[in-house]
């Protein structure tokens, strides 16, 4: 501790944020002298909470050790517990000596309900709670209204206005850290010990926990796929920037990949940073109307929509055993990686909701069981703008996605295809799109008896696309007619 600063010590709460470089409440709790950085362990998020994820709490697992391991190089620790923050916070502030805790702000309910009541328990005992930005570019995605005082409900407007709003400076990571106290740090514990299952295995294959992972990642974008982003980040195969899972777990700060974009000119960092403002929107959608967790946003389509209800179907589309080869892949994606190219999430969400018309929440249910990167703002956003009940104005015949057309317009060579979906390997490039239509000589000598080797299509997309439209008028009529 350099001479002149406070010795006096705070406490640092990780959620989300699970990084040093760029992260607000970090560098301010470590202006005061000494630290106690913390993580805790709530059930009623990881074992209890609406959208539990073995696979995702274990990638959060290995983020909290790789953080661990960088706060002990600073000088400080990780120190964990498992309970309820507004108990736990005050015993550490106590134990620390700290006058203050120090959190990155969240905008989801259940995170604002919670810190509200973690902030009136440190009151009670007399420590200063101190909420900072770092979850997002701005600070306040939330407050980015309209003209008229009102938050924007299009993206488009919305991109534009959050385009100019000031930015906050850059935070260096620490050079040091002094540890308060003497406090018992715990051990990192595994998913059983959470009431977790073992999450799947391979799930560490294709991305790797924590910020060192996460800033080789986004060097090797930046300087790779950047520039030609606007032209690949459709194409399964590649072209995405792949770091959603960090983006997710706060392993990257988000201002700090806005501030390397704008050192680089063209198309493909204007694209992608488009793509960073999506994740704000659906924030302030979130934050502004949160009935959107339960509730279609389009108050017209609550209740009047006819959600079928077909278990089989909704299992061969987890499955990935649909006879569509394009959903097929990303939903076979999904179970292997932990992760799916977003034009594939759009396409096989497009086939939930419009091909079964089963409801966009057991999707969203679905993909947050499932994702790395599963965001309840950006995940319920992404869902409910394929199923047009969402933000976005297009009419809902827009937004149908074919899925061979999809196939044929984004994996033309069918690499993606014939990776996550080996039967259709050897199926000829003509029939792969179709491979329904095979002779029996084709199917024979590509080894994929359709029914046997790889499924039927469990629908017809045409007639089903007729069954959506009526489907989507009737809802909007009946609402009309009030």
């Amino acid at each position: 501790m350099s001479e002149g600063e406070n010795d006096t010590a705070s406490v640092m709460w990780f959620r989300r944020d699970l990084r040093t470089h760029d992260l607000p409440a970090l560098a301010e709790a470590a202006r005061a002298g000494r630290i106690l950085p913390c993580f805790i362990f709530d059930d009623r998020l990881l074992s209890r909470g609406r959208f539990v994820s073995p696979r995702r709490t274990a990638f959060m697992l290995g983020c909290l050790e790789s953080l661990r391991r960088d706060l002990r190089e600073l000088g400080a620790d990780l120190v964990l517990r498992h309970g309820r923050p507004e108990e736990e916070l005050p015993r550490l502030a106590s134990e620390a000596g700290a006058e203050a805790v120090h959190w990155t702000k969240d905008l989801s309910p259940f995170a604002r309900a919670r810190d509200e009541r973690v902030s009136a328990a440190l009151a009670a005992a007399g420590v200063t709670a101190h909420e900072h930005p770092g979850s997002y570019i701005v600070d306040e995605p939330e407050a980015v209204f309209s003209g008229q005082g009102r938050p924007y409900t299009v993206f488009s407007p919305f991109n534009r206005a959050w385009q100019e709003v000031p930015r906050r400076p850059f935070e260096d990571r620490p050079e040091a850290l002094e540890l308060a106290g003497s406090p018992e740090p715990g051990d990192i514990p595994g998913p059983a010990e959470l009431g977790l299952d073992p999450a799947p295995e391979g799930w560490d294959e294709a991305f790797e926990p924590g910020e060192a992972a996460a800033r080789e990642a986004t060097k090797e974008f930046l300087n790779r796929g950047l520039s030609e982003y606007h032209e690949t980040r459709n194409r399964p195969s590649g072209g995405s920037s792949r770091l959603s899972p960090w983006i997710r777990w706060g392993c990257l700060s988000p201002l700090e990949l806005e501030l390397k974009l704008g050192l680089r000119k063209g198309e493909g960092p204007r694209r992608f940073r488009d793509e960073l403002a999506w994740r704000e929107f659906y924030a302030s959608v979130l934050a502004n109307f949160p009935e959107v967790t339960r509730l279609e946003f389009q108050k017209r389509y609550r209740g009047t929509l006819d959600w079928q209800d077909d278990p089989g179907l909704l299992e061969a589309w987890k499955t990935g055993q649909t006879g569509y080869p394009l959903v097929d892949a990303g939903m076979r994606q999904l179970k292997g990686e932990g992760w799916m190219h977003n034009r594939l999430r759009m396409v096989v969400a497009s086939f939930l909701t419009k091909d079964l018309h089963l409801d966009w929440r057991e999707g969203e249910r679905h993909f947050m069981n499932e994702l790395l990167d599963g965001d309840l703002a950006s995940n319920n956003g992404g869902w409910q703008w394929v199923a047009s009940t969402g933000t976005d104005p297009a009419p809902y015949f827009q937004r149908m996605f074919n899925p061979m057309t999809q196939q044929e317009k984004f994996d033309p060579d069918g690499e993606y295809v014939r990776r996550w979906v080996p039967e259709l390997a050897k199926v000829p490039d003509e029939r792969l799109v179709r491979p329904w239509e095979m002779t029996e000589e084709e199917q024979s000598a590509s080894g994929c008896r359709i029914g046997d080797d790889y499924p039927a299509p469990v629908i017809d997309h045409a007639e089903e696309r007729r069954f959506a439209v009526e489907r989507y008028r009737a809802a909007a009529d009946q609402d009309e007619q009030g």
